[in-house]
């Protein structure tokens, strides 16, 4: 099922919190995207509706099974396709932006495609 791309980005930011804090909170998300608390409350809510999210009384905030498969797809992609771009010269800031854009639109195939590519000719990375 296709997600929107901010339903995507706020999901990769619960994975990512709670990798980095162990809990995550609507504040928390909040502060990492610089985005309303209002506005959190809402997606979080749409979320949860749709079965991504869990919060439970405290206000902590979980994956889904579902959630989370679809947080670490989005989050594997960032990372390749930001490294990638990287090791390629680009500035890492640019592509750290770029991959941020990229995570969202490249279709499965083509995102495999290059992750192979890359894996079987590492050499290719190399400045000449």
């Amino acid at each position: 099922m296709k997600i929107q791309e901010s339903a995507e980005n706020y999901l990769e930011t619960i994975l990512v919190l709670h990798q980095r804090n162990g809990h995550v909170r609507a504040i928390d998300i909040a502060g990492e995207l610089d985005f309303s608390k209002p506005s959190v409350s809402i997606a979080m809510k749409n979320l949860r509706e749709n079965g991504y999210v869990e919060v439970d009384g405290a206000g902590h905030i979980t994956l889904t099974e579902a959630g989370l498969e679809i947080a670490q797809r989005i989050y594997e992609r960032h990372t390749f396709l930001a490294g990638w771009l990287s090791a390629l010269g680009v500035d890492p800031a640019v592509a750290a932006e770029d991959a941020c854009r990229m995570e969202h639109v490249i279709s499965a195939e083509s995102f495999d495609a290059i992750r192979q590519f890359v894996r079987r000719h590492p050499e290719q990375l190399l400045p000449k």
